[in-house]
Parts: structure tokens; sequence; C-alpha cells
């Protein structure tokens, strides 16, 4: 990904911090939301626990920290999928309500929401106007109907004795078989049938029509090159595309807590663009807390979610917990469940969380 100047000089200088800065040996989860290498490693195995598409990784053994164990360097977990872009979320006029019953009050009608979409966005929303004086018309019986109903009850099929007289040999039926029965034994096999449409094609007697609906193996191959060139899929192409995240959580020494990093893929497994990245993040939060920077344990430059402001963030739960007078403590251990949920905040469309609740013990 590509990396600003500030990136670099900022990375250069959060280094030079971080290895100033000394390990902290003491818990202080409870006071400030921090938590040591110790209890980063207690909070991670219970996550690998609860939520086995998470793994621990040893990363470049040049790059390991010598305050973590070796093979638990930082947590990833791959294949995170990521359906839509963060931009299909936002509301815009076009989302606006409507009261449907005119005259009526405001808490009595119907809201129709949604009325300032493109009408040709939503071919679905295309319904067929039927008038109410066509379906009466439908379903009122009219004179000539009934005089054609009766006509045709007064109708009979019975063989009268003259005709079935006159009947050739043939058409008598036999013993044992109805009127209208065959004889089997006259009856070809399926086997036996030739394929006329086939002999007809082969010799040239019948031209065969192309199907405007199949899609020519030129036209599939220019379509494919197409869309591998410009790396992005055509805005009127209705197959849904996924993108695809791999998470890794590191322990940030100098802010004392965990740190998000994302690497993103896109359909066809290529790797995103930090523009593109970007796509997926709050806009809130887009080049302000999420940044463009090297990963401590791998030569990879990827998307941070930066951790300033994590702690603050995790000691103002843990005082709403305790003001909220329900006996509820969080456990240093579940640290990472309650951190990957207000991540979501950030990463609102990636699909990493699969946890359906967080109770504190």
């Amino acid at each position: 990904m590509e990396r600003t100047t500030y990136s670099v000089a900022h990375a250069i200088f959060h280094s030079a911090r971080e290895y100033l800065n000394p390990v902290l040996r003491t818990s202080k989860f409870k006071e400030t939301g921090v938590l040591t290498p110790a209890e980063f490693v207690a909070a991670g195995d219970f996550l690998v626990f609860k939520c086995p598409t998470w793994a621990w990784a040893a990363g470049d053994p040049a790059k390991a920290r010598d305050y973590l164990p070796a093979d638990k360097q930082y947590l990833i977990t791959r294949n995170v999928p990521c359906l839509r872009r963060v931009k299909a979320m936002e509301y815009t006029d076009a989302d606006a309500d409507a009261l449907l019953d005119d005259g009526a009050d405001a808490d009595g009608g119907w809201v129709a929401t949604h009325q300032g979409r493109d009408a040709a966005r939503h071919p679905a929303a295309d319904a067929v106007d039927i008038d109410a004086a066509d379906i009466d018309a439908a379903d009122r019986p009219d004179a000539d109907a009934a005089a054609l109903a009766a006509a045709v009850g007064a109708l009979s099929v019975a063989a009268t004795p003259a005709s079935a007289a006159q009947l050739p040999q043939s058409h008598h039926p036999q013993q044992g078989q109805g009127p209208d029965m065959p004889d089997l034994d006259d009856m070809p096999d399926i086997d036996d049938i030739p394929e006329i449409d086939d002999d007809l094609v082969d010799v040239g007697a019948i031209d065969e029509e192309d199907d405007p609906a199949a899609l020519s193996s030129a036209a599939a191959g220019a379509a494919s090159s197409s869309a591998t060139a410009q790396g992005d899929s055509d805005p009127a192409d209705k197959i849904l595309k996924t993108r695809t995240y791999d998470m890794s959580i590191t322990y940030d020494k100098y802010y004392q807590t965990p740190r998000v990093w994302l690497f993103g893929y896109d359909e066809h497994r290529r790797p995103l663009t930090s523009a593109q990245v970007f796509q997926d993040i709050s806009q809130d939060h887009a080049h302000k807390t999420v940044t463009i920077e090297m990963h401590p344990h791998e030569g990879l430059t990827l998307a941070s979610i930066h951790p300033c402001k994590h702690a603050n963030v995790m000691k103002r739960i843990l005082d709403q917990m305790e003001e909220s007078g329900e006996n509820k403590e969080l456990r240093v251990d579940q640290y990472l469940m309650l951190f990957l949920k207000f991540m979501s905040a950030v990463l609102p469309t990636m699909e990493y969380d699969y946890t359906t609740s967080m109770e504190a013990a």
C-alpha cells in the first residue's frame, strides 16, 4: 500500500517511543483500561478458544518482541468477508420518508421509505398498474359467456351405433383395450426414433440461429480482460463482488493496548490499494484514526487503526458496567471480545465478529 511522507515520519517517531517506553508489568486494566503483555496473551488465548477463526502467529523471527511468547506474537484471522462498501450504508436525501395516506394523522398513516431513490436502480419496484375497472369487468359474467357455457354443456361425445358401425376395423377396440387405448405392439421404441433435427443440421438443411442471450467465448475473454485491467467491477454488473480481508491484532507497547491491522483482497484475490481499503472504513475515521503503516511483525505496509483512544474507550465501558449496578465485572481475558465489538464502529461492513452477545462474569 502507498504511504505518505507524514505516515513514514510518524512510524519512525512511534517506533522510537515504543522502544524507549518500558514494558508494563503491573496490571492497570481496571484503573486505565490498558493491558500488560501477559494480559494480552491471556485475552488472545480466550479469543482463540471462543472464536476458532482466530489464531496465534509467530511472524518474522527477526521482528519478534521478547516480552511476548515466540509463537504468540500477534493474532490473525483470514478471509474476513466484506460484502458492501461503507458508502452504501450512508443515509442520503434519497432515503427520505413519505406519508402515504393524505389527510391521515402522522401517527396512524402508512410511511414509505426511500422515496427519493432512482427507480431505474430498483427494477423490482417497477410494478404494473392495474385499473380497478378492468378487474370489475373481468369478474362480471356476460350473456355471451353464459350462453357459450350452456352450449358446451349440451355437447356429447358418445358414439352412436350408426357412427360406430362406420368406423374401420382398426378403430374398433380390441378385447382388453379401451376405445382410446392404442395397440402397444404398434408403438415404436423411443431408441428407434431418429433425431431428425440433428440430421438436418448436419447436412445444412437447417441453420441454427445464434442465441442472443448466450455469451460468446470471444466476448467472455474480452470482458474478463477488461475487468482485470480496470481492477474494479463494471457498475452495470449485477453480480455481487466480495472483498476479503486478513485482520491481525498486535500488542502496542507504547499505548499498552491491542492494535488492529488490515490487508484486503478484491474478488480476484488481488491486493487492494490504499484508496480501496478506505472505501471499507467509516468515513469518520478514514485518514484520521486509520493510517497506512508498517506491520511490526511482518515486512508489509498495512492499514492500521491507531490505538491512541482504545484505553479511554475501554475504561469508559468498564465505568458504565460498574455504574449499571448489575454486579457484572469484565474479566481481563474477555478484553479482546469487547474490543472487537467496538471496533465495528470503524469497520461496519466487515463480518469478523461471530459472537452474538457479550456477557461479563
